[in-house]
């Protein structure tokens, strides 16, 4: 059940992005599948609030990498909320050539600072620059989330800290057993503020377990 009433506190600049984004999105929604077409009724709320609330969470974050883009949640959506930073840019790493069209779109319809890789994950994300934060949503099991974003995530032998913020639905307590199975890591849940059952798992600190 998507909570109602949840409101972003955002300029008016960047509201008037919002807006835009979500026009541009459903145009292009009744022609390549961007999402679950029964979640179309209710854009603002089931996935651009859903998706900002990654920056509610970590409001320091600029450098973000978005694994599977997609239909551009969360990564657009926090591109849109860091076009007002100087130093915002978000990586949107996406396999699908129709739904990178779609990203490339948007960015250069609304001046958005990000940039679109169409590579397979593991292709692609070794050469990217360190980020902030990593994120995720609607992509894959937790493990694997782990296995792909591995190269970027909070390796303390590295000396880096980078946390994983990703969306994660009803099944997330299976999830986060069967990933205990294959690494360690730092867990924080967050209830989501706009789907009842979900949560944002906030991850750091992750390594594999011995063989």
């Amino acid at each position: 059940m998507t909570n109602a009433g949840f409101d972003l506190n955002v300029s008016r600049e960047t509201e008037a992005r919002l807006a835009a984004f979500e026009i541009e999105f459903l145009k292009w929604a009744t022609r390549i599948n961007l999402v679950a077409p029964s979640t179309l009724k209710d854009v603002r709320q089931r996935h651009i609030a859903d998706s900002a609330q990654i920056l509610e969470l970590a409001p320091s974050a600029k450098t973000v990498i978005d694994l599977g883009s997609g239909g551009g949640f969360p990564g657009l959506v926090l591109a849109v909320l860091l076009a007002e930073s100087l130093d915002g840019h978000v990586h949107l790493v996406e396999s699908n050539s129709k739904k990178c069209a779609f990203l490339r779109h948007v960015i250069r319809t609304l001046s958005l600072p990000a940039t679109v890789h169409n590579y397979r994950i593991e292709d692609v994300i070794t050469s990217l620059p360190t980020p902030d934060i990593v994120t995720a949503r609607a992509l894959a099991p937790l493990p694997l989330l782990l296995q792909l974003a591995l190269p970027k995530l909070a390796l303390p032998k590295f000396g880096n800290n980078v946390p994983a913020f990703f969306h994660k639905g009803r099944e997330h307590a299976e999830e986060i057993t069967a990933a205990r199975g294959e690494f360690q890591f730092d867990l924080v849940v967050h209830q989501s503020r706009i789907e009842t059952g979900s949560v944002i798992l906030e991850i750091r600190n992750v390594m594999p377990l011995a063989a």
